[in-house]
């Protein structure tokens, strides 16, 4: 056996051919997990930062409520959810939890309903939560009816669809119905998990979309990527203005204007039903679940490089392909300035 010595001539060599990773990268890696909801784009920017970098993020999309507890137990570096974590749930965490707006997003409802092939139906929130209480059971119903002239209702039975898991997604739909429901808010309130009084439960995103494209009569709510990628139809809904308004970036970027930070913020704000003729009302941030110091050096270094490259025009230009809106420039500002706080 012998021993080799690297020459200068020979390690630069070595990185033209990509034989080895830029120094200090070769071995980072950063874990996290969390929320379905932001899963198409931080796979693609966890995808494209390894490119650039040689940082490798391992991210597992298991829900915001796993996402939270893997966080709290400290088997990540970092978590995902689309619903703030509660004061208890922070006291849990041992420690203050930065919450990290990284994109906006919109969650849609979509159904099964072969008669009416790619017809756009208008829904509005009491008659949402009159459907995912059960007190709406057939979609010839008046109520749909009113809000759908001209459009021949089949007189199937309705087929809720819900997640089963710890959902960002359902404290997003949940959030929303209690505000535009008070029959919702004293029944079932708002969760990431709630006792959902009729339905079938379908894991992630994915999961309730699937049940949604097997049952005839079903109808779900999905982030608008999953609904647009497989090309479903879903809902117009009603506003807090009166208007029926498209889930786009545009009206999801008209929805975060309603939100006011101060720079004293931790960013855990709501933006569902949220005025504005344009804003459209099932909206909301999603936020990365950060510590602000972190033991490991190598780390807290990636983690930081990381989060100010997300909040980048080239990162936040990203978003708009998987129909994500990219953030207001003064939210990225304010989130710039907690960034350099981080050691």
């Amino acid at each position: 056996m012998f021993a080799m010595k690297m020459t200068k001539a020979m390690l630069g060599t070595a990185l033209a051919l990509g034989l080895l990773a830029p120094l200090g990268l070769a071995a980072q890696q950063l874990t996290g997990a969390g929320a379905t909801f932001p899963f198409p784009i931080y796979s693609k920017w966890f995808s494209e930062y390894n490119k650039k970098t040689g940082v490798q993020i391992n991210y597992q999309s298991i829900g915001s409520g796993g996402g939270i507890k893997q966080y709290t137990e400290r088997t990540v570096d970092f978590g995902a959810t689309d619903g703030p974590m509660t004061q208890d749930q922070m006291n849990a965490a041992q420690g203050v939890v930065l919450h990290l707006p990284t994109v906006m997003g919109a969650v849609v409802l979509t159904w099964n309903l072969p008669a009416l092939g790619s017809t756009q139906l208008k829904l509005d929130g009491p008659t949402i939560a009159g459907i995912f209480l059960g007190t709406i059971t057939k979609w010839n119903d008046p109520r749909l009816a009113a809000l759908n002239p001209g459009v021949k209702l089949p007189g199937n039975d309705i087929i809720v669809v819900h997640r089963s898991d710890g959902s960002g997604t359902s404290y997003i739909f949940t959030d929303y119905l209690s505000k535009v429901s008070p029959d919702w808010k004293t029944r079932v309130g708002t969760g990431t998990a709630v006792n959902w009084p009729v339905g079938l439960g379908g894991a992630k995103n994915d999961g309730v979309m699937q049940q949604v494209k097997q049952t005839e009569g079903a109808i779900g709510y999905v982030e608008l990527i999953y609904a647009a990628s497989q090309k479903v139809p879903y809902a117009i809904v009603k506003n807090a203005a009166g208007q029926f308004v498209q889930p786009s970036l545009e009206s999801v970027t008209a929805a975060a204007a309603s939100a006011k930070f101060p720079a004293t913020t931790d960013f855990r704000v709501s933006i569902t039903n949220a005025p504005g003729a344009a804003s459209y009302p099932i909206s909301s941030f999603t936020w990365l679940l950060v510590r602000p110091t972190m033991k490991d050096a190598a780390k807290a270094k990636a983690m930081k490089d990381f989060l100010t490259w997300m909040i980048s025009p080239e990162a936040q230009d990203m978003a708009k392909g998987l129909l994500y809106a990219p953030l207001p420039k003064e939210v990225v500002a304010l989130i710039s300035t907690k960034i350099k706080t981080l050691k």
